[in-house]
């Protein structure tokens, strides 16, 4: 049961990983039409009649995103490192309680990068475009978050079950 939990947790972080990766490096968070040609923008660059641009302007919000997002990356990969060195070493380490950590931080910290990408968007974008909407990266950001609290919960619930159980008696053969 308890491999069950942690590996479950594991799983979980590594679908979560691997979907933060994608939705931070995609130009795909939003769509909408510019001067009657359809124009989208990731977290680095925009695109317009598919040729692409960096973003020329620092805004604090792509930074406060950007940001966000890449340290949720990186706590993510840190929390997925965790939870498969726990397997070498059983599951009563503090490695999957601090895998646990680190995949709920990573969940927590995605989350705060598309609540300030969506606020954003939402106040500014919305009234400045008409045809708009939010696209695929975008939302495979919200899954890669629940993922992430997801791998989190189970990490921490299998080191709390390691710590509640009792340590095996031995016995002496005779």
């Amino acid at each position: 049961m308890l491999y069950t939990l942690a590996g479950g947790g594991t799983l979980c972080g590594v679908a979560a990983l691997v979907l933060l990766i994608v939705s931070t490096a995609t130009d795909f968070w939003m769509q909408y039409r510019y001067s009657g040609s359809s124009a989208n923008q990731g977290l680095w660059r925009f695109c317009i009649n598919h040729k692409c641009h960096a973003h020329t302007i620092t805004v604090a919000f792509w930074d406060a995103t950007r940001a966000f997002m890449l340290l949720a990356v990186l706590s993510c990969f840190a929390g997925v490192v965790l939870g498969l060195s726990a397997f070498t070493n059983g599951t009563r380490n503090r490695r999957v309680r601090t895998g646990g950590v680190a995949l709920l931080l990573s969940g927590f910290l995605a989350l705060l990068a598309l609540a300030i990408y969506t606020g954003v968007t939402v106040t500014f974008f919305g009234k400045r475009f008409l045809d708009w909407r939010f696209s695929w990266s975008y939302i495979i950001g919200w899954v890669a978050i629940i993922l992430a609290f997801a791998a989190g919960v189970f990490q921490l619930c299998a080191y709390q079950r390691t710590t509640a159980e009792p340590a095996p008696a031995n016995s002496p053969d005779s």
